[in-house]
């Protein structure tokens, strides 16, 4: 596997991880505050950390949850992110989460730009 596959691979696996890789040491620090911090607010108001459901929105789901990367694989085998549905805040929960991992996959790709050359 190349250099890009295998740093794109830790950029998912730990938030910011990729960026540190590339010397992008700042940025990384950055990324990975920020996407922890939407994964613990999200775990605070009761989200839930889903998983593989049947259905279109159940996958969309659990793929936005499963780009937190170890996060998500951390939480799981905890059994955090169980979620209340009475909590006020579980709908807000959810929202943390998927922008969590839905921000990381960004990450993921923005990384994948700076290995190639692509961008500084």
């Amino acid at each position: 596997m190349s250099n890009v596959v295998l740093t794109c691979i830790a950029a998912w696996l730990v938030p910011g991880a990729g960026h540190l890789i590339l010397g992008k040491w700042r940025r990384a620090i950055l990324f990975f505050v920020g996407v922890i911090l939407l994964f613990a607010l999200g775990l605070y108001q009761q989200g839930v950390l889903f998983g593989l459901t049947p259905g279109l929105f159940g996958f969309l789901k659990f793929f936005a949850d499963i780009c937190i990367g170890t996060p998500y694989f951390l939480g799981r085998l905890l059994d955090w992110g169980t979620g209340d549905i009475r909590a006020y805040g579980y709908e807000y929960g959810n929202t943390f989460l998927y922008t969590a991992g839905l921000l990381n996959s960004l990450l993921v790709l923005d990384t994948f730009d700076i290995a190639r050359g692509r961008k500084q």
